[in-house]
């Protein structure tokens, strides 16, 4: 099945109507993959009336080919590789290490510029579902999946609008269930089941995220006093 997508805030209002199952559960949490995965996040989170936070995982593209990754890496040393393009490119430690150094010092930028002095949401025994803008070689997704068991939480599930069918059956060994609206293949790129697909840029992020940490907060309090 193929959908083309006006913007990420569509894509995360369809992606919402297939997990309205896990509307109004105290359990559920909504993690995105900055950036471009938190516009779509938002939406879900919105229509679930569930917590959005973040979680910060950068590419590891090949030297002077950015947009091909040898692998992926998240906070707390999780380093996820792909051997395939590792092997027919020839690349060796050093430049892997080199690379990754630098995407740890953005991922560690970035933490900081989004969530500020707010605390990650504690996502131990819930119900995770890991959003994103689409999928190409997975490798950022297995990196947040990664990071992400490493805090037991008790079911996860993968939430995107657009990914190649091959790596949504992948996936599904990795965790508890995959939703994805659109499976074209070939998939090419994720941009062109996009209308428009414009950078998501560091401000947007703090915004959207701002609006759901308030939006949370409030639920949180009127919570404390029904009690």
């Amino acid at each position: 099945m193929t959908i083309k997508f006006h913007d990420r805030a569509e894509a995360g209002k369809l992606l919402a109507r297939r997990l309205a199952a896990y509307a109004n559960r105290p359990e559920v949490l909504v993690v995105a993959l900055p950036r471009g995965g938190v516009p779509v996040a938002f939406e879900v989170a919105q229509a679930l009336h569930a917590p959005l936070d973040i979680c910060i995982v950068r590419k590891l593209g090949v030297p002077h080919h950015k947009e091909l990754a040898m692998g992926a890496i998240a906070a707390g040393g999780i380093r996820v590789l792909n051997y395939d393009v590792i092997s027919w490119l020839g690349l060796s430690s050093k430049t892997i290490d080199e690379v990754a150094a630098k995407e740890l010092r953005e991922l560690q930028r970035r933490d900081h510029v989004y969530r500020g002095e707010r605390p990650p949401l504690d996502v131990r025994n819930h119900t995770v579902i890991l959003v994103d803008d689409g999928i190409a070689t997975a490798s950022t997704i297995r990196a947040a999946i990664a990071i992400l068991r490493q805090q037991q939480p008790q079911r996860m599930i993968v939430a995107v609008p657009v990914a190649p069918l091959a790596t949504c059956q992948e996936l599904r060994a990795e965790v508890e269930e995959v939703v994805c609206l659109s499976t074209p293949e070939p998939l090419y790129a994720i941009g062109l089941w996009y209308e428009n697909f414009s950078q998501t840029t560091d401000e947007e992020v703090r915004e959207l995220l701002a609006r759901q940490f308030a939006a949370s907060d409030r639920l949180s309090s009127l919570m404390e006093l029904s009690f």
